[in-house]
């Protein structure tokens, strides 16, 4: 059995819930923990002692617990809007890379599993504009507006937030303690971001879910 820094053996990993036993996860030997990635179009909620980690571009995340109940989650969008009535809406599916769905999809599993409306604690991170060279209007932006407005619209209210300015972040999310670190990736190279933001981009407008999809302009 592999071993900690410390010397001790490392847990095994716990069970995730029902729905996201394909999320990736790892051993975190800095913190000691397990931790799930999540990618564009992906959430993750848990129950557990175990860290959920995304780097994000111009896309947000929303992290939201119950800290009464033990329970949160995080969901990584690409854009902001996605057309009411789209078909085949599952989790993790093409249609949670829109703010929309992810934020509904998100709230909806923590209260399935155990979460109260009311107790729900809300931060938010992402929304930066590292896709300098885009003449359109700035998807970082827009994701933020839309964030802030569906939470506005929805009466929760945001207890944190890192969003804007130029650089990709990597956000490090524990949902029982509801700490979050933030890294913004200053000296990172943003090729590989910016090229897989287009790439996912292309994608959604190219292979749409049940063909119509309305982008937010």
């Amino acid at each position: 059995m592999p071993l900690n820094p410390q010397g001790e053996k490392i847990p095994g990993m716990p069970k995730a819930l029902r729905g996201f036993t394909e999320i990736r996860r790892y051993w975190d030997p800095q913190r000691d923990l397990y931790a799930a990635k999540i990618l564009p179009g992906e959430y993750y909620v848990t129950t557990n002692s175990e860290l959920i980690v995304t780097v994000l571009g111009s896309c947000v995340s929303a992290c939201i617990r119950d800290p009464q109940m033990g329970i949160g989650g995080m969901n990584h969008f690409m854009l902001p809007i996605g057309k009411e009535g789209m078909t085949g809406m599952t989790r993790n599916s093409e249609s949670t890379r829109y703010g929309n769905f992810a934020m509904e999809q998100l709230i909806n599993d923590i209260l399935k599993n155990g979460g109260r409306r009311d107790h729900l604690e809300v931060k938010v991170f992402g929304g930066g504009k590292v896709i300098a060279h885009m003449t359109e209007a700035d998807i970082g932006n827009r994701n933020i507006s839309f964030v802030r407005e569906y939470l506005a619209t929805e009466g929760f209210k945001i207890v944190a937030e890192d969003m804007g300015d130029i650089y990709p972040r990597k956000v490090v999310y524990d949902p029982i303690s509801g700490k979050v670190q933030v890294k913004k990736l200053r000296t990172m190279h943003n090729d590989t971001i910016v090229k897989r933001e287009i790439g996912y981009r292309q994608n959604l407008e190219k292979q749409p879910i049940a063909g119509d999809i309305e982008l937010f302009d």
